[in-house]
C-alpha cells in the first residue's frame, strides 16, 4: 500500500474509473501529477488498466461494486494505514426508458438506479472517510438534473431523484460533521458525451475534464458542502 509522505505526491482515491468521466478523470489527474488508486468493477481488463501501463507506480487499481456491502468492507480493509488528499465517488446509472414517469418505472429498475446513483455512493463515503486526511475533500458526482430549484421541464424522473436523493444524503453527511476541516463537494458536470450522457450531448471529455477537475482543485481548502457545477458556479439545491 502506498502511504503518502508530506514530501509524496497528493493522492486520490476514485472510485468508478473504468471508462467515461472517472477514466478521464484519472487521467487528468495523473497528468497533474498527482498519485491515482482507482476502482473498477470484478476482474477484467478496462482501458483503466491500459492507462496504468503507462503509469507505472502511480495508478494503482481495485475492485469495488459500490452496491455490494461486502466489497466496500474489503476495501476499506486493504486500504487501512493509507491517507488520500481527495477522495472522489464517481458513479451513475439511468433507467432503461429515460421517458418514463415514476409511476410507470418498475420496481426492479427503481431500486438499481437508488442504489447505484445513491444509497451506494453514500455507502461508500461513509466506509472510506477515515481514509481521507482531515482536511482534505470528499468529492461525488452528481447531476444538475438533482436540483430541485431547477427542475422547470421535468422528464428524467427517475434519473432526477437518485441525484436529488444523492444531494439530500451528503447535506446529512456534511451536516454530521459540521465544523470540521474538510471539505465536501456535490459536482453537476454538465450533459457530456459518455456512454451515460449518449452521443446527443453536447460537450466531449477533452473539453470539459479540465475544468472538472479545476473545479475540484480549487474546492480543497474551503471546509463545507457545496454543489457546484464544472466551472465552480453553484448550483441551486
Amino acid at each position: 500500500m502506498h502511504l503518502c509522505s508530506p514530501d509524496a505526491s497528493p493522492s486520490l482515491l476514485l472510485v468508478g474509473a473504468s471508462r467515461g468521466l472517472g477514466l478521464a478523470m484519472a487521467a487528468e489527474f495523473l497528468q497533474r501529477g498527482w498519485s491515482v488508486t482507482a476502482t473498477v468493477r470484478g476482474d477484467r481488463p478496462t482501458p483503466l488498466h491500459a492507462l496504468a501501463d503507462d503509469h507505472p507506480g502511480r495508478l494503482r487499481i481495485e475492485s469495488l461494486d459500490i452496491t455490494d456491502t461486502s466489497q466496500i468492507a474489503a476495501l476499506r480493509a486493504r486500504l487501512a494505514g493509507a491517507k488520500f488528499d481527495v477522495l472522489f465517488v464517481n458513479a451513475g446509472t439511468a433507467n432503461a426508458d429515460q421517458d418514463e414517469t415514476i409511476a410507470e418505472v418498475s420496481t426492479e429498475a427503481f431500486v438499481q438506479v437508488m442504489v447505484t446513483n445513491a444509497l451506494g455512493p453514500m455507502r461508500v463515503i461513509e466506509a472510506l472517510q477515515d481514509v481521507v486526511r482531515a482536511d482534505g475533500l470528499i468529492g461525488v458526482m452528481s447531476s444538475g438534473q438533482g436540483s430541485i430549484a431547477n427542475n422547470e421541464k421535468g422528464g428524467h424522473e427517475v434519473y432526477r431523484g437518485s441525484k436529488a436523493a444523492l444531494n439530500q444524503y451528503m447535506r446529512c453527511h456534511a451536516a454530521r460533521h459540521a465544523g470540521a476541516s474538510r471539505a465536501w463537494l456535490l459536482l453537476a458536470p454538465g450533459w457530456i458525451r459518455t456512454q451515460l450522457g449518449g452521443p446527443q450531448a453536447p460537450f466531449g471529455l477533452e473539453e470539459t475534464i479540465p475544468a472538472i477537475v479545476d473545479t475540484v482543485l480549487s474546492k480543497r481548502g474551503r471546509p463545507g458542502l457545496e454543489f457546484l457545477d464544472r466551472m465552480g458556479t453553484t448550483v441551486p439545491w
